[in-house]
């Protein structure tokens, strides 16, 4: 689609349909589920097929149609589903009408199939226009051996070319869970500073409307990755904060200025209308509440949080305690553990508790945006990255910057070293140094911590085994999950509780960029540090694009992490770096590898 902000609907209509070049080949009419070609008029249903929220008997199936002029009242879309791909054991069929109110998405939630079972779908109009045909299964029931779910987030436009989505499209996973920034609400040359391949957002704007964030879906449901895997994958999605704007919180948004860019509210309820039109999501009536769970038989229950929008408090600025004449370490320790301070709010977190207690399957997932898990680290380090990557964003040279944080990292790994060997000759101001730790972000779990505590602390108490799964941060860790005892010591004397997988992005850029570490050893030596400094960190890679591959037995679950080589070209190889594994049971919460 043209960049321009004025082009009409029936301009990209006639661009599409005469081959222009920027529309993906997929729009042409060839799209494959597993290489099976089916016929695709772009003006009839352009942005592909998708399904989610797959139950045991019905899933959502969901699709658009590009209307050839703005002011098309709408039509009616018939739509079927099979056993088979050439669809002739058909279970269930039905229509619904494409209309300017839903932006001519359709959505229809099918009931009454059957549990872990595969099932085909194609929409139709009435003049025998056929969609692409899509491919989805239901979630299995009763006794279950093996689940496998492939998690991710973070697909910046602009940032690259969604590579990781066609290798996810391809992978053995059932599901596929998007843990929140399936779009960016920045503008053109805004974030990346320098838009990749010629990916320039639409509108070039910022966007602000429910018209914008409407076009801004459209331009990502063209991408022929993204179209392929929701082709072949059921997705179960939930929204962080860029669905919106940057750093969200219940009142408002760092990257929102009611003085310039109008009403907060406005601006909120028009993202959540355009994502319950274009995600495949089962829409309530209450729109704001997607927390929901699911149930993968007596194998796993999934419960997918909302930490932005519901009830979120206003994330702490590190820089008003921490400044030279800010309020001190000790007034922000006190307000980051402030009971007041919540990510879930009162509803959620009662809802939340009480569906893992009474659940009795093997594993406890929650499915959600920012890191749990605990990521202090030296003060000293803390400081240290602010100074580099400082510089780094006021354009200044920053060599001298990164020589410094490389003797201040080799001085404290040093320190670590030895006092994890009880060192006897370690001075107090020695082990002062990697003792006195601050959280790195507060718009994480360490920004609430007391709610946090009553999660680990339920989830200990009930004896569940616990993995989370993250987003957010464009890098890949995973880390031990341990509750607090009496004098906000963590407590590991009962061993782990559960262990947090945490998915890199699929285009945002992470450590590498934003801390300018071109040489991959120098990067690998910063995470290796990192993984020792920072308690119950047990992995991070800080400069790939990728996903994770998890899957669960009653036994174990194993997670792998996806990367591929480059989102610069869609020649690209995707390898798996590294898995790590935790054990149900009392005991064996831990992570192994």
């Amino acid at each position: 689609m043209s960049s321009s902000s004025s082009v009409s609907r029936r301009r990209f209509l006639q661009s599409a349909t005469a081959g222009a070049v920027g529309v993906p080949v997929v729009l042409s009419g060839c799209m494959n589920v597993r290489d099976q070609a089916v016929s695709a008029p772009v003006w009839a249903f352009g942005h592909g097929v998708a399904s989610g929220d797959p139950l045991a008997d019905g899933v959502i199936i969901w699709t658009r149609v590009t209307p050839d002029h703005d002011s098309n009242p709408g039509t009616e879309v018939f739509w079927v589903m099979a056993t088979d791909a050439a669809l002739t054991q058909v279970v269930a069929s039905g229509s619904a009408v494409a209309e300017a109110s839903r932006d001519y998405t359709v959505k229809t939630d099918v009931s009454g199939l059957q549990p872990a079972t595969t099932y085909y779908y194609r929409f139709h109009l009435a003049d025998g226009t056929q969609s692409p045909l899509g491919q989805t299964r239901t979630l299995p029931q009763g006794e279950v051996e093996r689940v496998s779910m492939a998690v991710c987030s973070c697909s910046n436009y602009p940032a690259g070319l969604f590579n990781a989505y066609r290798d996810m499209a391809y992978s053995d996973a059932e599901v596929v869970l998007h843990l929140g920034d399936y779009i960016y609400e920045y503008g053109s040359n805004e974030y990346p500073r320098a838009d990749a391949q010629g990916r320039r957002p639409e509108p070039l704007q910022e966007i602000l409307t429910l018209a914008d964030y409407r076009r801004r879906y459209a331009q990502y449901r063209q991408d022929e990755d993204l179209q392929r895997v929701h082709a072949l994958k059921p997705f179960i999605c939930i929204w962080d904060d860029h669905e919106i704007a940057n750093d969200t919180w219940a009142g408002g948004a760092e990257n929102h200025d009611d003085a310039t860019e109008g009403d907060y509210f406005a601006r909120r309820d028009a993202a959540v209308q355009a994502y319950h039109e274009w995600l495949p999501i089962r829409s309530g009536r209450d729109r704001l509440k997607i927390y929901r769970s699911f149930d993968f038989g007596n194998l796993l229950s999934l419960h997918m949080l909302e930490t932005r929008v519901i009830a979120r408090s206003r994330q702490l600025e590190m820089g008003e305690y921490l400044a030279p004449e800010g309020k001190g370490v000790p007034a922000l320790m006190k307000d980051l553990a402030s009971p007041q301070r919540t990510l879930l709010g009162q509803e959620q977190r009662d809802w939340l508790l009480q569906s893992m207690t009474q659940s009795t399957a093997v594993w406890q997932v929650l499915g959600q945006q920012v890191l749990l898990a605990r990521m202090t680290m030296p003060a000293e380090l803390l400081n240290g990255l602010g100074q580099l990557y400082a510089a780094l964003s006021a354009g200044q040279d920053a060599e001298a910057a990164k020589q410094r944080l490389s003797a201040l990292l080799a001085e404290l790994v040093q320190i670590k070293q030895r006092v994890l060997a009880n060192d006897p000759s370690l001075t107090p101001a020695e082990r002062a140094r990697t003792e006195v730790q601050l959280p790195y972000n507060p718009d994480a779990w360490d920004g609430y911590m007391a709610e946090r505590e009553i999660l680990l602390k339920a989830a200990q108490g009930a004896d569940k085994n616990l993995v989370v799964l993250a987003g957010d941060t464009h890098n890949a860790w995973a880390s031990d999950l341990y509750p607090l005892a009496a004098g906000h010591q963590v407590d590991r004397t009962h061993g782990a509780v559960g262990v947090e997988f945490a998915t890199s992005s699929i285009t945002s850029p992470g450590l590498e960029h934003y801390l300018g570490f071109t040489d991959a050893s120098v990067l690998a030596q910063f995470e290796q540090a990192l993984t020792l400094l920072v308690d119950d960190l047990k992995y991070l890679n800080g400069s790939e694009r990728g996903y994770m591959l998890v899957e669960f037995t009653p036994q174990k679950a194993v997670c792998h992490w996806r990367f591929v080589d480059t989102i610069a070209s869609k020649d690209y190889q995707a390898r798996t770096e590294k898995w790590l594994e935790v054990r149900a049971g009392k005991g064996e919460r831990c992570l192994r590898g």
